[in-house]
């Protein structure tokens, strides 16, 4: 398992998309796999940098780590912000027009769309969320 931890802050986004992007490249990741990816570290990584330490900042960890047979990204954040579990807020309704929808909401809703499988645990004071995706 590889990992960085940097303040969440949101200059730091472009790290972690790195930081996560040069591993995926050395296992031959498939393009939309890379895109989901970034999008679901671009969403978590602004939720904890706005959210988790408001008004003031804390770190943020990221891990990623491979399996083989099937072919899967296992992604960690972790943070010692505010307890928060994203797998209870309601996915937005997307039948209803623009207008008519609730502001926010969707970040979760994408992140869930493009993982397989996602966690959520808060232990020793850690807000950890777990995500794989397969390749």
């Amino acid at each position: 398992m590889e990992k960085i931890t940097v303040e969440a802050v949101i200059e730091n986004l472009q790290t972690v998309i790195d930081f996560a992007t040069e591993h995926l490249e050395e296992r031959d990741c498939p393009m939309k796999v890379l895109m989901q990816t970034e999008l679901v570290i671009e969403e978590i990584f602004v939720n904890i940098a706005s959210y988790a330490y408001n008004p003031e900042t804390g770190a943020a960890t990221f891990c990623i780590e491979f399996e083989e047979n099937p072919s899967a990204v296992l992604m960690t954040f972790i943070d010692s912000g505010k307890p928060y579990n994203p797998l209870e807020k309601l996915d937005p309704d997307t039948t209803l027009d623009i207008d008519e929808r609730d502001i926010g909401g969707l970040g979760i809703f994408l992140v869930k769309k493009n993982v397989d499988e996602l966690a959520y645990e808060y232990t020793d004071g850690k807000n950890i969320l777990h995500m794989k995706k397969f390749f």
